[in-house]
C-alpha cells in the first residue's frame, strides 16, 4: 500500500528553481539543519549547467573580481564574491573529485562532461536532506510568516522562501521570467533587461560585404561602451559573434557603433613603413593576410582598400588602411536575442535587496539570487561564480 502525499507540508526554506544558485543555496541551508525544498518547472535540474561550456560547464574563473560584474550598484556583488571565492567552489569540486583544467585566461572547465558540476550539486543536497522536485512549478504564492504557495500536488508553508529562477536567456531550457514578475507584483522595482553575451546582427546590406566569411576568426581587441575585450571575434552568416562580440554585446547599445581592432599587437602604420623598407614588392593584400587571413585581407581590399604592392601606397593609402583595420566601425542592428543569449542583463533592483544575505529589504524573508537580480558576469565563469557566491551568501541566512 503506498502511502498518500500529504496535501500540506511544511519546510524551512522553499528555493524556487534548481539551477546553479538555486541548489548550492539549498545545500548551505541544509547544511545548517534547515529542512529545505527545491522546487522547479523544468523536466531535470541545471539545464543551463548542462549545455554550459560546449557540455564541459566552465564552472568559475580564478581571476573573478567584482570588475569581472556589470551591475547599476558596482559595490553590491563585493560581499558576497569576497566570502564565497572561486577557491571555494575549487576545493568543493576537488572534495567530490571532478577533474577539471583551465583553457585560457583562468577559465576552468571539466575535463568530462558538465554532468559532473550537477551530479556534485545534487549529492551535497542529498547529504544534507534537501527535497528536490522537477515539474512542480510553484505559484499562488502568499507572503507572510510562514510564507505559502502551492505546487501541482501539494500547498507548502516555508519560513524563508529563495527566487533563483534565473533570466530570460535561452527559453528553450525552460526559462520564462517568472521571478522578474514576482518581484514586480510586489513591487520590487526590476531594472530593465535584456540579451547579453550574444551575438549580434547586421541589416542586409551590411550582410552582403561579410555573409561569405562565416566561420572565419580574427584575432581582435573589440570596443563598446567604453569596455575593450581581446578576443576573437567570429563572422557568422547573421553577423558577428566569438568572445570578443559576446563580450562587448554586454555594454553596446541600440544606435552605437563596436570598434574593432584587427592588429591589436601592431602599430599598422609603422608595420607598413617598415615592410616598405624590407619588403617594397609585397601586396597590400598579402602583408593584411598574415594576420587577418587571405580570404579576410582580400574582402577589405575590395571594400575600403586597393590592392597594390607596398612601394606603390602614399600616406593617404597608409592612413586609410590604419583606419579600416585598426579602427573597424560597425553598427549592428541588434542581437540575436535571448534566444542564444548566455544572460540576461538587468534584473531585480539590487538597492531592494540586503548585499550581504540577499533579502528583500521590505520583505522579510524572501530572497533573490543568481541571474534574476542586477548582476551579470562578464564571459568566462564569472556568472557561474556568481551563482554560487549569491547563493552561498542567502543560504547561509534563508
Amino acid at each position: 500500500m503506498t502511502t498518500p502525499t500529504p496535501k500540506h507540508r511544511e519546510f524551512d526554506v522553499v528555493v524556487i528553481g534548481a539551477g546553479a544558485a538555486g541548489l548550492m543555496c539549498a545545500a548551505v541551508a541544509g547544511a545548517r539543519g534547515r529542512r529545505v525544498l527545491v522546487l522547479d518547472s523544468a523536466n531535470k535540474v541545471g539545464k543551463k549547467i548542462l549545455m554550459s561550456g560546449g557540455g564541459r560547464c566552465n564552472f568559475t574563473n580564478m581571476h573573478s573580481t567584482p570588475d569581472n560584474f556589470i551591475c547599476a550598484n558596482p559595490h553590491f556583488a563585493k560581499s558576497a564574491l569576497s566570502r564565497y571565492t572561486p577557491w571555494d567552489f575549487i576545493a568543493l569540486v576537488e572534495k567530490h573529485g571532478v577533474p577539471y583544467h583551465e583553457k585560457k585566461l583562468g577559465q576552468l572547465f571539466c575535463d568530462r562532461s558538465s554532468k559532473d558540476i550537477v551530479r556534485l550539486l545534487l549529492d551535497e543536497c542529498e547529504a544534507v536532506g534537501v527535497h528536490v522536485l522537477t515539474q512542480s512549478p510553484a505559484h499562488d504564492i502568499q507572503l507572510g510568516r510562514p510564507h505559502r504557495l502551492q505546487t501541482p500536488t501539494f500547498s507548502v508553508s516555508c519560513e524563508s522562501l529563495v527566487i533563483a529562477s534565473g533570466g530570460y536567456s535561452i527559453p528553450t531550457l525552460g526559462s520564462t521570467g517568472f521571478g522578474f514578475d514576482f518581484a514586480r507584483s510586489l513591487d520590487i522595482p526590476v531594472l530593465p533587461t535584456r540579451a547579453g553575451l550574444v551575438p549580434v546582427t547586421l541589416e542586409p546590406r551590411q550582410l552582403t560585404n561579410f555573409r561569405d566569411l562565416s566561420g572565419v576568426s580574427v584575432d581582435t581587441v573589440t570596443t563598446a561602451g567604453g569596455a575593450a575585450f581581446r578576443e576573437n571575434i567570429l563572422f557568422t552568416h547573421k553577423g558577428l559573434s566569438g568572445p570578443a562580440i559576446l563580450q562587448a554585446s554586454s555594454y553596446w547599445q541600440p544606435g552605437e557603433a563596436l570598434d574593432i581592432d584587427l592588429f591589436p599587437d601592431l602599430d599598422l602604420a609603422d608595420h607598413i613603413h617598415t615592410m616598405q623598407r624590407q619588403r617594397p614588392r609585397l601586396e597590400l593584400k598579402n602583408l593584411l593576410g598574415e594576420q587577418l587571413t587571405k580570404r579576410v585581407a582580400q574582402r577589405w581590399c575590395d571594400l575600403w582598400l586597393e590592392n597594390k604592392p607596398l612601394e606603390q601606397l602614399s600616406e593617404d593609402d597608409i592612413q586609410r588602411v590604419q583606419s579600416a583595420c585598426k579602427s573597424w566601425k560597425i553598427w549592428p542592428a541588434g542581437t540575436e536575442g535571448y534566444r542564444t543569449a548566455e544572460v540576461t542583463l538587468g534584473g531585480v533592483d539590487t538597492n531592494a535587496l540586503s548585499s550581504k544575505t540577499m533579502e528583500a529589504r521590505n520583505h522579510p524573508g524572501l530572497y533573490f539570487i543568481g541571474e534574476v537580480v542586477d548582476v551579470t558576469g562578464h564571459l568566462g565563469g564569472h556568472n557561474f561564480q556568481w551563482a554560487w557566491a549569491s547563493g552561498h551568501a542567502a543560504g547561509e541566512y534563508a
